[in-house]
């Protein structure tokens, strides 16, 4: 074995801290991944299963943050591909947004007045399983043209009511300091674009991506936000911490958007943990997302009522400005699930009022058995609801 290909565990290999070493030595292979973790037999089949469902990348920093030796490690359960992806699932969808019907051109999604998100790229530096975009993310049938880029940033020129503009993807920080740069500059030579926000997850899966050229770079282009993904306190190492003080001396303002997720971070002790080490590090908590109802991740998701009890356990517990908002992403916009948009429980929906009057009916049953120490009050299912068509299978 050459040395290049040694596992480089302790991170003593010269090109550790070379985010584009880390790239070309990402493992997606079960032969690989076996020398990082012991493998389950049902990891390996899971692999072998998912292959024609949803690709598996993993950089050399986010495995070794691994346990090794338990398949159920909050790193390991993000990333590495399980049996559970195949069970039947409420919906088929791989849209539940409807961000497709929301793109007046490829990749840029216009679902509120004055702000769009522009999908860059189709690239990850790792796939996480309960991603929102598992229709596209390493898929290169979505990654972006020269002149499919010029065609989004005309249409936001176009359109002066666009104020602000979320560059993501796939993860917009996969491209290379000129790719950037040229977005970049196209977009601030817009007057009516105010605010450029990049959505990332690097610090989290790749730190070193965050080099002082990328700062410097993205310093010329103020006002410009960074939302990044934590999801659990063992993702905030050292070298994370390193990264977001790179943004921040660069004038960035960096805040978190963590999902909600079964078994990794849903019980008040991790949260907790998690929202005040975000504080530390001088990362704002900005939303907790419910996990989406992405087809194949009924293993991740919640009842909207253990969420709603996170929340009531951080308030009054915890810094003010280290609890974040939670919410529930739907076609018609966010939904803040607390007293004021949340209606009540219909049987296995959860009715909430979206911000633009529209009700809604999230599917999101309780697991027989669970117990729960906050409930909804059950209701009548309401007249004009909306909601998503359940599997027919």
């Amino acid at each position: 074995m050459r040395h290049d290909q040694q596992r480089p565990l302790d991170h003593s290999h010269p090109q550790w801290r070379d985010w584009r070493w880390q790239m070309r030595h990402r493992i997606h292979s079960v032969d690989t991944l076996a020398q990082w973790i012991q493998l389950t037999d049902a990891e390996r089949q899971a692999i072998e299963a998912t292959q024609g469902i949803f690709r598996w990348n993993i950089t050399p920093y986010y495995a070794s943050l691994m346990d090794p030796e338990d398949p159920n490690c909050p790193i390991r359960r993000q990333v590495v591909p399980r049996l559970e992806e195949l069970a039947p699932d409420l919906i088929d969808s791989l849209d539940p947004l409807e961000e497709v019907a929301h793109s007046p051109v490829k990749n840029l999604i216009h679902n509120y007045r004055d702000r769009v998100a522009f999908c860059v790229t189709s690239e990850c530096a790792i796939y996480c399983r309960y991603c929102l975009r598992k229709r596209m993310v390493g898929d290169a049938a979505f990654m972006m043209r020269k002149a499919e880029l010029e065609a989004a940033i005309s249409y936001i020129a176009a359109h002066p009511e666009i104020r602000d503009v979320l560059l993501t993807g796939g993860d917009p920080l996969t491209l290379s300091e000129a790719h950037l740069a040229w977005i970049l500059e196209r977009l601030r030579a817009i007057p009516h674009v105010e605010i450029i926000r990049i959505g990332t997850r690097m610090p989290v899966k790749l730190p070193y991506r965050i080099t002082p050229e990328l700062c410097a770079l993205l310093e010329r282009f103020h006002p410009l936000w960074i939302n990044t993904h934590f999801n659990h306190p063992k993702e905030l190492t050292p070298d994370a911490a390193e990264a977001v003080d790179r943004l921040l001396r660069a004038g960035i303002p960096v805040g978190n958007q963590t999902v909600l997720l079964r078994g990794i971070n849903d019980d008040i002790d991790t949260m907790k943990a998690l929202c005040e080490g975000l504080v530390r590090i001088r990362v704002r908590p900005y939303y907790l997302y419910q996990a989406q109802l992405i087809g194949g991740t009924a293993h991740f998701r919640t009842p909207i009522e253990t969420g709603m009890a996170l929340m009531r356990a951080l308030q009054g517990n915890t810094t003010g400005f280290a609890i974040p908002k939670y919410v529930l992403d739907t076609p018609y916009g966010k939904v803040p699930l607390d007293g004021t948009y949340v209606k009540g429980r219909s049987g296995d929906y959860v009715i909430v009022e979206t911000p633009r009057g529209v009700l809604w009916a999230e599917p999101n049953p309780i697991p027989p058995g669970e117990t729960l120490s906050f409930r909804l009050p059950e209701i009548p299912w309401p007249e004009g609801v909306a909601t998503l068509p359940l599997a027919t299978s």
